[in-house]
């Protein structure tokens, strides 16, 4: 029986003395406007933009695209319940339907509501009809069914059809109604035998066809031989090509008892959880977040020294990725999950040239000067919202049959972000502490979703429980407080709109009571090194870090005090003075004798030699020092030469020249032109601003209830201006509107605040009718909120051939 598909067919009378609905768009005028409203919210598609009247919401309420993206978002009771409804004849019968689920009405009544209020179901819910768009979209076998009997006699031969009335014993008008009836089919299969009943049992719950050689070919019963020629001649199984059978509906139903399903998902699964102490779980994130954190800092600030070269096909080479992993000390899947979530929260860039490569973004020294908390929250939603699967970088091969490259094209997944909700929507229905495997998630996620399950799901799921653990979101398996924090962000917002920077501050105040504020101090040690028991703060870090270098890092940093990361602060310009002076007054205790010896040690012999551009020289005030320099049999290769008691030339140019001399032991310095010293300060290396990308969501962005309510206000009134429109009129719903009330309407709307319909003809004679919330009137110009643009946007007054308030 053919199913509604634009909501505007008539449907039979319903029981009852209130009169019958017809259709969708009939259903839909008499809710009210909290359950338009309601509709609205868990389908925004039908708001963008907002339809002329309820008839063109319904229209747009049944297109293939908007009942596909709310279907697979069903669970799987209401999924099964919509299978129920596209099996059964529409309007089915509540009679009929509890029945075949095997639930009563405790059950079914709350989900059939819901349906309806999705308008994938509309009438009476005693005899509720299905909208065609959603059947068709479920598939030619419903539940594993396959098509009713009438369906598939259709396609076969009359003498075929004689055949069957006569193994059945019925006239050819009764066949079907026959081959339709449980009892005569349970009479037919008691005859077929229990071998004929054994050959359906692997078909009854699908799939519902199978082959055979010469299908077509004419069978009776009492010249039957096999099994399936048994069941060829009553009709048990029908041929529907030379060589494939198909198991009716009404027989698979049969067979299974009347059930339509082996077990009905009436709840969702409760998984087995590992309870642990929320404070524990969140003791645990916080330090892993300060640790991704550090990471992000450390990967940018190496690339910012020398960029990653990036391929010419986009992306990262497998060999700069190992290079890069070895300076920061990580494997190479943390390394590309690192350069991803840099990447997906505007961190980093490319260089823009040919030859340049991965380099930090401007947007990185800005995040830089925050807090810890802040940073952290600016990277937990860029991996969030990114559908970015870094997972995929070590030895996986992309969707060209080469090995996907971190930063390259081959990564994207547009639904790797709805999973990564759905996975931490899982872990906090489970409650606080608890924490799920990934085969309970993944569980969980089936009856969920259950149209969007599969291995490459699955393989989501892994990867995002393992990243989640990296990124401090859960801890011990158990989503954190911050994590919590982090799953309520909205979906589908950029770095940068209001939507975003406001999430941040909300996941970042989850997070900063559980993170140890940061250190101004460190402990010096005797041995040339200095111990951070915690993070630093961030201008600490970084005077630290140019004097001495990590060691060791995790629960404390460790930092290792050398000649020649003594030598850096020295190039720097800084002097044995401000280092010591730095040292004092990060140190609780006093600077160990054996680092003061060692800077004064450097200092002293730092810039004794001096190095400048003439093809390039050696210069000292200490004549007796480059006499050393000319003996040494090491610097032979230098081609060095005395032109003057104090200067020697060489052969190599000056950085060649410095590198070769501090081989050699001595502490150059390098000259300028002038005489004076050039300081190694190094310049901040970075790419071209650019936004940051928007991250891709399935998930619609959803309306705020100011919309929502000017929405519904507007699809009543294109209603009342349908019911006024006079036969034949083609100038817009509203009419014509002089322009003398076009002013005065619009300028009252504007006063008030008003949203008002205005009909509005473009340049090619064209007319549309739209919503608006007038912003200004002048100048012959109306500026305004186009709902259906969804943008501020300027129209000529003298365009507008009609106005209407939206309530009115």
């Amino acid at each position: 029986m053919e199913r509604m598909s634009t909501g505007t067919e008539p449907a039979p009378a319903a029981r009852g003395s209130a009169p019958p609905v017809r259709s969708l768009a009939e259903d839909l005028r008499r809710r009210d406007d909290g359950t338009l409203a309601r509709l609205l919210h868990e389908r925004p598609d039908l708001v963008t933009p907002v339809p002329t009247d309820l008839t063109r919401l319904a229209e747009r309420a049944t297109t293939r695209s908007s009942i596909a993206w709310v279907i697979d978002r069903l669970d799987r009771l209401s999924l099964q319940v919509l299978e129920a409804l596209a099996v059964l004849p529409t309007p089915a019968a509540y009679a009929e339907l509890a029945p075949l689920l095997g639930v009563d009405d405790t059950v079914l009544r709350p989900v059939l509501q819901r349906l309806r209020e999705l308008a994938l179901v509309w009438g009476d819910l005693d005899a509720p009809h299905l909208v065609s768009t959603a059947g068709d979209l479920l598939g030619p076998s419903p539940a594993g069914l396959g098509p009713p009997v009438a369906v598939v006699l259709r396609g076969l031969s009359p003498q075929r059809i004689d055949d069957l009335a006569t193994a059945v014993g019925v006239t050819a008008g009764e066949v079907v109604d026959a081959l339709a009836h449980p009892e005569r089919l349970a009479a037919l299969l008691a005859d077929a035998g229990d071998e004929a009943r054994a050959a359906l049992a692997g078909m009854a719950w699908g799939p519902p066809t199978g082959r055979i050689a010469e299908a077509l070919r004419a069978v009776a019963p009492d010249t039957a031989r096999t099994p399936v020629e048994r069941l060829l001649a009553r009709g048990l199984l029908l041929p529907v090509a030379h060589d494939t059978v198909v198991l009716p509906r009404e027989v698979a139903l049969v067979l299974r008892g009347g059930r339509l399903h082996e077990a009905l998902a009436a709840s969702p699964p409760a998984p087995a959880t590992t309870v642990r102490d929320p404070s524990l779980v969140d003791r645990a994130a916080a330090g892993a977040a300060a640790e991704l954190v550090r990471r992000v800092e450390r990967l940018l600030e190496a690339w910012a020294e020398q960029p990653a070269v990036a391929l010419r096909a986009g992306g990262l080479g497998v060999r700069e990725l190992r290079r890069t992993a070895v300076a920061v000390e990580l494997d190479e899947s943390a390394t590309a999950l690192l350069a991803e979530i840099a990447q997906a929260a505007g961190l980093l860039g490319h260089g823009g040239g040919i030859d340049d490569g991965w380099l930090p973004s401007p947007a990185y020294d800005a995040w830089r000067r925050q807090d810890v908390a802040h940073r952290w929250a600016v990277l937990a939603l860029a991996w969030l919202g990114s559908t970015r699967a870094a997972f995929l970088v070590t030895g996986a091969r992309g969707d060209r049959d080469r090995p996907a490259a971190a930063l390259g094209p081959d990564l994207e997944r547009p639904g790797l972000s709805d999973v990564r909700r759905q996975v931490l929507a899982a872990l906090d229905t489970a409650g606080p502490g608890a924490a799920l495997g990934a085969d309970g998630v993944r569980e969980v996620l089936a009856w969920r979703r259950p149209r969007r399950a599969g291995s490459a799901r699955d393989a989501m799921v892994g990867a995002t429980l393992s990243e989640a653990a990296d990124l401090g979101v859960t801890g011990m398996g158990a989503l954190s407080a911050p994590g919590r924090a982090l799953g309520a962000a909205p979906a589908g917002v950029a770095p940068g709109e209001p939507a975003w920077v406001a999430a941040v501050d909300d996941v970042a105040a989850a997070i900063a009571p559980l993170l140890p504020p940061p250190l101004d101090h460190v402990v010096l040690q005797a041995d040339l090194t200095a111990v951070a028991p915690g993070p630093l703060q961030d201008g600490l870090a970084r005077d630290l870090g140019l004097v001495a270098d990590v060691e060791s890092t995790g629960g404390a940093t460790v930092y290792r005090f050398s000649a020649g990361s003594v030598r850096r602060a020295l190039d720097a310009g800084r002097s044995a003075g401000e280092v010591l002076d730095l040292l004092a007054r990060a140190s609780r205790t006093p600077v160990p004798q054996p680092l003061s010896y060692l800077v004064e040690d450097v200092a002293r012999r730092h810039g004794r030699l001096r190095v400048g551009a003439a093809g390039s020289f050696v210069r000292s005030d200490d004549p007796a020092a480059l006499a050393e320099l000319a003996a040494d049999p090491r610097a032979v290769g230098l081609g060095l030469r005395r032109l003057a008691p104090t200067v020697l030339a060489a052969e190599v140019g000056p950085d060649s020249l410095l590198t070769r001399l501090r081989d050699l032991g001595h502490a150059p310095a390098a000259e300028a032109a002038d005489g004076t010293l050039v300081l190694a300060r190094r310049a901040d290396r970075r790419a071209p601003a650019r936004p940051a990308p928007r991250p891709y969501t399935v998930d619609r962005p959803v309306p705020g209830p100011a919309l929502l309510a000017a929405a519904v206000r507007a699809l009543r009134a294109g209603d009342r201006s349908a019911e006024r429109r006079p036969a034949g009129e083609v100038v817009g719903r509203l009419g014509r509107t002089g322009s003398t009330e076009v002013l005065a309407v619009l300028r009252a709307a504007t006063t008030s605040g008003q949203p008002v319909w205005i009909g509005y003809v473009d340049r090619d004679g064209g007319l549309s009718e739209r919503v608006v919330d007038p912003v200004a009137v002048a100048g012959g110009w109306l500026t305004a909120y186009d709902h259906r643009s969804e943008q501020v946007r300027t129209f000529a007054v003298h365009r507008i051939s009609g106005v209407a308030p939206v309530d009115h």
